[in-house]
């Protein structure tokens, strides 16, 4: 088990890892996907969308060892990461790892990002021109493939075939963010064919417990949730044991 997963706190069980859409440096909500229209989020779990104090609030609601954070100016716009933001959700959750998405395309951003100590870089598929970068950064990134609807986004190897994986893989429907529609279990399981031995994060359409359970009946190892927390549709004693 290497650190990254250990770091998760389930103990084996099945991971459910909380999600921060960071635009223009405040928590943004994310609705279908459609990134261009996300507005600052209003939650329930902090007073305004400053990343560090929805991040604690997203901790204090469901204790995770894990925090996902996607940098949308980076990977939209191709920005430099929000290093502030992302020091303002470590500092309010400490002992919580981020894994963090800012668009990394190239070998010269991505090492200057791990120079950072901000976190686990994860290279989306959309971001990729080819597969070079997974392939060279596989045993300290985690890999997204990324869909949008039937359209799978980035090059079409690293969703055909799973032999430069790495251990940690995402598999993000980004159309059924925060849609609540439930996750992509096709999707999950056509990962699961591709490689028996990777770990699987369902990412995009969780509504609740049942879908926690269904995520982990199609192979999924955990769950990248943001609006079912932030809702209270999901709570921790909804957390799955092993």
């Amino acid at each position: 088990m290497d650190k990254a997963f250990s770091e998760g706190g389930t103990d084996g069980g099945f991971a459910v890892i909380p999600v921060i859409d960071l635009r223009r440096g405040q928590v943004v909500r994310a609705r279908h996907g459609a990134r261009d229209a996300y507005a600052p989020i209003e939650t329930p779990l902090a007073k305004g969308s400053s990343p560090g104090a929805v991040a604690a609030g997203l901790i204090a609601a469901l204790p995770a060892g894990i925090l996902y954070v996607a940098d949308l100016d980076a990977i939209i716009d191709g920005t430099p990461p929000d290093l502030a933001s992302l020091r303002a959700v470590r500092d309010a959750c400490p002992g919580v790892a981020l894994w963090v998405d800012a668009g990394f395309h190239d070998a010269p951003g991505l090492a200057a990002f791990l120079e950072s100590g901000l976190g686990r870089p994860v290279i989306g598929s959309e971001s990729q021109s080819d597969g070079g970068l997974v392939r060279r950064y596989r045993a300290r990134a985690v890999l997204s493939l990324d869909s949008r609807g039937e359209e799978r986004l980035g090059p079409a190897a690293l969703h055909d075939g799973a032999r430069d994986w790495p251990d940690d893989v995402i598999v993000m429907t980004l159309g059924r963010v925060g849609a609540g529609s439930g996750p992509d279990l096709a999707a999950l399981a056509h990962a699961r064919a591709l490689s028996p031995r990777a770990r699987l994060y369902a990412a995009g359409g969780v509504r609740g417990p049942e879908d926690l359970r269904a995520a982990r009946l199609a192979g999924a190892s955990g769950a990248l949730v943001a609006s079912a927390i932030h809702d209270g549709a999901l709570r921790a004693g909804h957390l799955l044991g092993p």
